[in-house]
This record gives C-alpha cells, structure tokens and sequence, in this order.
C-alpha cells in the first residue's frame, strides 16, 4: 500500500498540489484527497472523475482493486443528497401510492437510491432508460 500512496502522492504533487491532504479507508476501499483550489470546485464534476480514473491505473499497476476517490468531500455529500432525495421519494411513493421517477443518475448514485429502497418493505425499485438518460423509479407494491 506504501507504493501505491508514494505514487499517487507523486501525481497530486505535479498536478500543482503539493499541499493536498490524502486519507485511506481500507476497509471501507475509500480513499479522500483535499485540495484548496477554486478551479477544482468550479470543475469537479469533470475533475473527480478523471482523477478517479488515474488513480484507478495506479492501483491497476500495483494489482490492487481501486478505491471509491472522494475529493474535497464532495461525493460524501453528493451520497448524503442521493439518500435524502431517495428517503423523501420513498415517503411520497408510500403516500400517495404512486410511481416515483428520480432525475437521471450514474450507475453508482442508482445504486445508493436502490439500497436506500430496500429499508422500505413496501416499495421496490427498477432502472430505466438507457445511457445518461438511465433513472431509478420507486414503485409501491400494492
């Protein structure tokens, strides 16, 4: 593991940020980089997942399984908001006992909404669409 955050330490370094604060949860395989550039914020939809990306190879390289890349905490909140959003739906879903679509969603955001779901015995849920148009919809079982 030492290679690995020596090597990703190296990246951070040249990417211009060599005050970035790095942390490993291994048993979690998360892993959470803080950096405090403006142009990172204004971009990070762009720069998480490319970050993710690399680092991805780094991991790769070494034989390892990657770890979930959070920066500047911003996937952590990104989740808290997916698990909101998915609790508030599930409420309306048992409510009014209707279908609940969700806006579109990436594959790991769908997944937090389908497990956040499965604490509701009376909903269930399904993706649909295709590509960036893919979204979870909460059905109530009648």
């Amino acid at each position: 593991m030492e290679h690995i955050l020596e090597s990703i330490r190296i990246i951070v370094e040249k990417m211009g940020f060599p005050s970035a604060e790095i942390s490993f949860d291994e048993e979690h395989r998360k892993m959470s980089l803080v950096v405090d550039e403006k142009l990172v914020h204004e971009n990070i939809g762009v720069f998480l997942p490319a970050l993710d990306h690399l680092f991805g190879l780094v991991f790769r390289k070494h034989e390892q399984a990657p770890f979930v890349l959070d920066v500047n905490y911003y996937r952590r909140e990104r989740e808290r908001l997916i698990a909101e959003l998915a609790r508030a739906s599930a409420k309306k879903a048992m409510v009014t006992k209707t279908d609940i679509e969700l806006p579109p969603m990436n594959g790991y955001e769908r997944r937090l909404v389908h497990m956040e779901i499965t604490t509701h015995p009376e909903l269930r849920t399904e993706s649909v669409g295709e590509g960036k148009e893919r979204r979870v919809v909460i059905k109530h079982i009648e």
